[in-house]
């Protein structure tokens, strides 16, 4: 697998060489000095380009970076293709492990690019690009809720904890799981998120999908946390679901109480009398209530 610095040195190289390239800048992960390094780290990319039709339509450049595994060009995923391109991606994942996500934007059109805050110019062959300020996670940090925002949450929460219920009742699985594992576990990594930020200023990095939280949290609440994942039993997948509501509830008590909101502690305590009495109800029931 070849090093960072080897990395860097072919995409530079690359990019020194071929007239069409007239910026390099670094984003993501490795433009974050304070990131934990390891072997899966992609290379995020942008080159500032003359042309960029040319990179689209030709593509044997890529061979310059290395044998690939498997590319995607997600631009092209979209329907219908939008034309002219104001900017267009390729990731590319090699076989020596390494992956690159390459962005071209048009070098013409610099004054409407916007800077990641995870920045690092690598390469200015026309003096484009205005000096950045060192990277940082600024465009990452967690936004603290309005009070309308946070009631959003919550009812969102609860809401469609009902959604997982009636899943599980009929035995609906993949409907269950994604109910569960997509709008009730995002209202609850951010109401995680949020209580992250209270308790660092705002400062900590929850990471993509929570990637951190293990970093953030305290040990009773990630332990709590972990037990929020359920195989596809269908039991193992009702005690998530309560134990999801619990760790819901303890958080959002705490938001509530740090910013002085109102927590909806009836839709709390109807919504989770229904979903106990739902677990309960016998498969051949003809009525709800």
């Amino acid at each position: 697998m070849r090093s960072e610095h080897e990395m860097l040195h072919t995409i530079l190289h690359f990019a020194q060489e071929d007239e069409r390239v007239r910026a390099v800048i670094l984003n993501g992960s490795r433009a974050n000095p304070h990131a934990p390094r390891d072997i899966f780290q992609d290379y995020d990319i942008v080159f500032l380009v003359s042309s960029m039709d040319s990179f689209i339509q030709e593509r044997r450049w890529i061979n310059h970076f290395g044998e690939l595994i498997i590319m995607q060009t997600p631009d092209e995923h979209m329907e219908p293709t939008p034309m002219p391109h104001d900017r267009f991606a390729f990731l590319m994942l090699f076989t020596d492990g390494n992956r690159i996500d390459l962005t071209l934007y048009p070098a013409n059109n610099i004054a409407n690019w916007t800077r990641d805050s995870l920045s690092v110019l690598l390469l200015d062959k026309d003096g484009l690009v205005e000096p950045f300020p060192p990277p940082s996670l600024q465009d990452y940090k967690t936004i603290p809720p309005t009070a309308q925002v946070y009631a959003n949450s919550c009812n969102e929460f609860w809401w469609v904890s009902t959604y997982v219920a009636k899943g599980l009742w009929r035995q609906e699985l993949p409907y269950a799981k994604f109910m569960l594992d997509r709008p009730v576990r995002d209202a609850l990594h951010l109401m995680l998120e949020w209580h992250i930020g209270i308790r660092t200023d705002f400062a900590a990095d929850p990471g993509k999908q929570g990637k951190y939280f293990e970093n953030h949290l305290e040990p009773g609440l990630w332990t709590l946390y972990i037990q929020t994942f359920a195989d596809a039993d269908y039991e193992h997948m009702w005690q998530s679901l309560l134990i999801i509501g619990n760790l819901f509830r303890e958080v959002a008590l705490e938001v509530a109480n740090y910013y002085g909101y109102e927590y909806p502690t009836l839709d709390d305590q109807r919504v989770t009398n229904y979903l106990h009495h739902v677990k309960a109800l016998p498969a051949d029931a003809k009525d709800i209530y």
